[in-house]
């Protein structure tokens, strides 16, 4: 069978600060047959992104193609014009980010950018691309399927966003897309019937897929074949079965091993009893007007409570919308909560983050989910990272050099990048800048808003582990928001479980295994496991998925 995309001998080049050109891609060679889903997986930075983009005939700035040659659907796709690239892009070859939030232009309706691609190509009548788009929402699990197009980027969640990108890129029949880490915003439940209509709507139209991820257990149930790939360079290939039971590589054995969760050991069970940190109480927060009683419309949060013991650890878990979020917003204060208490190491903590004094704001800071939209795109990491030293602490000149430098040390990032944008960097890179910025502060506890979804599961744990050792050093308390129910067992001494803005249920990690409600019971049934037939016999109680939204 003649291959759909082959790519030979590719070398990618970048630029340094200096000017110096290094070879980042170093001789990648791979085929994808029509039809077939193969995942590249590997570090930050190992050059997953970068190999797929090429399948577009499309090199970062600061990038190009050196070498070797991309063929898709017999286009030459390096040797094509840019004009020509255009004309193939949408129809022949697509692409799903992974941030869809700055994929989407803010002020157009949803619908719209969906279809757009069929109204620049040309390929059918706008009633009919408006109804073609309204199917593949509801292939893809979306909400009111016919009327979520008429929303905009911000009304709906990361994770629907994430799903309407896919959308878009499938709305032109594609005969190959790209998934750059497709479900890395999606709650569990949310993930299982995202990667069920990946599935579906591949196998159907006979689409081929390349698969950009870190996570193995997404990897396992939707790949067919998996390339491991470190500092620009094929490791290993192979079925997914053989790469997952009989892997070769000792690289491709560490990301295996670094996926199995390690749960939280309590240093100090028997210590005397801890004071609280955060106290809140009876917490309501959300969006729209506000109602003749004083609150919101949309009331995103209702009456949360939670503790938070100083050097202990919360997590809070929850599918996509159900307010994980928000709660984390108005606890920092960029969304004033409407109702409640908040009490911060024993004082009375003002709602809205205008009204807390400057101490407050450094004593608890925030990393948010997405990067490419929590960094300043036209400073420097250098800037990024000294503006709270300077606003917080007063440092300029050498001590502040000398300060980012440990910072970024920290974060396992290196020395070099701090003159770099964070378009320069990877995903997992500019999340790491994201968490050095709060740590500059010198906070009491961070808001940890989904900050290990972007990394691969090597850096992930090397996170994990340095969030454990900061927390020694400094006596931190994290609240840890997260999908990922093996990260907030590794770091979390109590989690919160949330549905439709309330909380259901507060467990231990050791009873993750044994939840009393149904929805924490639906959430943890959920989460993927490394065996390549999970997810299509994955049997969830179907009154269960029916009462909590999920088809």
């Amino acid at each position: 069978m003649e291959n759909l995309a082959e790519i030979r001998d590719l070398k990618v080049e970048a630029t340094t600060d200096s000017g110096r050109r290094v070879e980042i891609i170093k001789g990648v060679s791979l085929d994808v047959a029509p039809g077939e889903m193969v995942a590249l997986i590997g570090e930050s930075g190992s050059g997953k992104t970068t190999i797929a983009l090429t399948l577009l005939g499309h090199a970062r700035t600061g990038c190009r193609i050196s070498g070797g040659s991309v063929r898709v659907a017999g286009k030459d796709m390096v040797a094509l014009t840019e004009r020509e690239r255009a004309s193939v892009r949408g129809t022949s070859v697509s692409y799903v980010p992974q941030s869809a939030a700055a994929s989407f232009n803010p002020a157009k309706r949803i619908i719209d950018q969906v279809i757009e691609v069929t109204r620049i190509h040309r390929l059918m009548p706008p009633d009919e691309a408006r109804q073609k788009a309204v199917e593949l929402f509801r292939a893809l699990s979306l909400p009111d399927p016919e009327h979520i197009g008429s929303r905009y980027p911000h009304q709906v969640s990361g994770g629907q966003l994430q799903r309407l990108a896919a959308a878009m890129a499938l709305i032109g029949d594609p005969k190959l897309v790209i998934f750059d880490e497709p479900t890395t915003a999606l709650d569990v439940t949310t993930q299982i019937e995202v990667l069920r209509a990946f599935k579906s709507v591949m196998k159907k139209g006979g689409i081929a897929g390349v698969y950009v991820s870190h996570d193995l257990a997404v990897v396992a149930q939707i790949a067919d074949r998996i390339v491991v790939l470190r500092g620009g360079e094929v490791q290993e290939v192979g079925t997914t079965a053989d790469i997952l039971s009989r892997a070769e590589h000792p690289y491709t054995r560490e990301l295996l091993a670094a996926f199995e969760p390690k749960r939280r050991v309590d240093d100090d069970a028997a210590a005397q009893e801890r004071k609280p940190l955060l106290e809140v109480s009876g917490l309501l927060a959300g969006y729209g007007p506000v109602q003749p009683d004083g609150l919101p419309m949309v009331r995103a949060v209702q009456e949360a409570s939670l503790r938070v013991e100083k050097g202990r650890n919360l997590g809070i878990i929850g599918e996509s919308g159900c307010g994980k979020s928000t709660l984390a917003r108005a606890i920092a204060g960029i969304l004033p909560a409407s109702a409640g208490r908040l009490v911060f190491d024993g004082q009375e903590l003002p709602r809205s983050a205008r009204s807390r004094t400057r101490d407050q704001l450094r004593e608890l800071q925030i990393v948010f989910q997405y990067a490419d939209t929590a960094l300043n795109p036209a400073k420097s990491i250098e800037d990024i990272i000294g503006r709270p030293l300077n606003f917080y602490h007063g440092m300029k000149g050498k001590a502040r050099d000398i300060r980012i430098d440990q910072l970024l040390d920290m974060v396992k990032l290196p020395k070099a990048l701090r003159h770099r944008r964070p378009a320069e960097l990877s995903g997992g890179q500019k999340q790491r800048v994201n968490f050095a910025r709060a740590l500059a502060a010198e906070p009491k506890l961070i808001l940890c808003d989904e900050i290990t979804s972007a990394l691969d599961t090597v850096v992930a744990a090397a996170v994990i582990d340095l969030l454990k050792e900061l927390q020694r050093e400094l006596s931190l308390s994290y609240i840890f928001i997260s999908h990922d129910l093996s990260v907030v067992e590794a770091i979390c001494d109590e989690i919160v479980v949330m549905y439709d803005g309330r909380k259901v249920e507060e467990i231990t990690p050791a009873q993750l295994k044994t939840p009393k409600h149904p929805y924490s019971k639906l959430l943890f049934s959920s989460v993927p496991k490394l065996d390549p037939s999970w997810l299509d016999s994955l049997q969830l109680d179907k009154e269960l998925v029916r009462e909590y939204g999920h088809r």
